[in-house]
């Protein structure tokens, strides 16, 4: 995982905005994600992440600064071919990525389009499928599917694309408790299975903590990044920036301003319960 997959160098990204002077999205950012890393990015509506995430495969371009992918630079347009292959974007709504009438043909979209021989499609969309748990599906058409299968059909669109990497603009926002767990239980075996690069937008904490890493945005820049444990250990700094944290995390502070024998940072239930046990608090 030594490998680089995104440089971001000292880049700043502002927008017209009708009616009011140019707006700053992003100032300044600078971060470097390894190739088969799984990154989060957390941070309240306006910090600059979504920004962020479109520069990863030059939707956008830097105001200033630069953006390498594998080394290359988005604002060179003769790299933008080969960028848009290797790092592949997932949207909120499902609804927008579909664009066929059975889910099979939705998935073959992509490659066709890269001009992939008919064989090829065939090998790509059946481990696409069967990557995304979709196979018994791949028949059906994708307005019938709840909202957790339409968003796998539309990640199983993307891996059919064969990307080095899989940037997921908040793919959970739209959907149901049922609908996020298989999202992101698909996402982690992208990451563990595949060695797919992972670069996920949430604003789930849950989901946040699925990550091998955890990038917190305010203001357009980048103001805390580690593990999720270090991150989320950081209770009161989360909430001064306007951000929960996992729910056994914040009952995990609480016991522990409390006097009880319990660490700040515990991120799932099952370690707070093994503490319990331990500490004979049960």
């Amino acid at each position: 995982m030594g490998e680089e997959m995104f440089r971001v160098e000292d880049v700043s990204f502002t927008y017209e905005a009708e009616g009011r002077d140019e707006v700053g999205a992003l100032a300044g950012v600078n971060l470097t994600i390894k190739k088969g890393e799984f990154v989060v990015i957390i941070g309240h509506n306006g910090s600059g992440k979504s920004t962020l995430a479109k520069h990863l495969n030059a939707l956008l371009l830097p105001s200033s600064g630069r953006v390498l992918v594998m080394g290359m630079d988005t604002r060179d347009p003769s790299n933008l071919w080969k960028i848009r292959q290797n790092v592949g974007m997932v949207f909120q709504n499902p609804d927008n990525q579909i664009v066929a009438t059975t889910v099979e043909e939705d998935v073959a979209f992509g490659p066709e389009n890269l001009g992939v021989n008919p064989a090829e499609i065939r090998r790509r969309v059946d481990e696409a499928l069967d990557i995304v748990d979709m196979s018994r599906y791949r028949k059906h058409a994708p307005h019938l599917l709840s909202g957790g299968q339409k968003q796998r059909v539309a990640i199983a669109g993307v891996i059919a694309m064969r990307p080095s990497c899989v940037v997921l603009d908040e793919p959970t926002a739209m959907l149901d408790p049922s609908g996020r767990a298989e999202v992101m239980s698909t996402v982690k075996k992208l990451n563990a299975e595949e060695g797919i690069t992972v670069v996920h937008i949430t604003h789930f904490m849950d989901e946040a903590v699925m990550g091998q890493r955890v990038i917190v945005m305010e203001q357009g820049k980048i103001v805390m990044d580690g593990p999720p444990r270090d991150v989320f250990s950081r209770v009161e700094t989360l909430r001064g920036l306007q951000l929960d944290v996992p729910q056994v995390t914040e009952l995990a502070a609480t016991l522990s301003e409390s006097g009880l024998a319990i660490p700040r940072g515990i991120l799932t239930v099952d370690e707070m319960a093994r503490y319990i046990i331990a500490e004979g608090c049960a």
